[in-house]
């Protein structure tokens, strides 16, 4: 297995148990989302694993009318769409997610800047059920 692919896991694993973790350089200071054996900014390999406070800011949006099978076998159609934002935690980073808990009714009412914090949404049921990340207002 790549590293690349133990640290998609260890990031999976982390939402699993309802964390989200992402990593700190030690020579720069610079956070990623997820984490990195390397980082990005200063290539050095002196990086630690950290967990993220799970709040941020709504940075940018789109609601989803006409969803992807996944997304449509979780009940997500046009008369019940979706948001999906990028989310701009306090740390620095941006991550993609769902954002729950807003009136999708006028989209127009969404705010770029909305505080948000990280919650967790289960898809699927029984064996196949697997938990994602997610933000909600604060």
């Amino acid at each position: 297995m790549t590293n690349q692919a133990l640290h998609a896991k260890a990031f999976n694993q982390a939402i699993a148990e309802d964390q989200l973790i992402g990593s700190h350089c030690l020579v720069c200071g610079n956070i990623s989302i997820p984490q990195r054996q390397i980082c990005s900014n200063c290539h050095s390999d002196q990086v630690e694993r950290i967990q993220m406070d799970g709040k941020g800011t709504l940075a940018a949006f789109t609601v989803i009318y006409v969803p992807p099978t996944s997304m449509a076998e979780a009940g997500y159609n046009a008369k019940n769409p979706y948001c999906v934002g990028i989310v701009a935690l306090g740390e620095g980073p941006r991550i993609s997610a769902q954002i729950i808990g807003l009136d999708l009714s006028d989209p127009e009412t969404i705010k770029i800047g909305l505080p948000l914090k990280q919650t967790f949404v289960v898809r699927g049921e029984g064996e196949f059920a697997k938990k994602f990340l997610a933000f909600e207002p604060a």
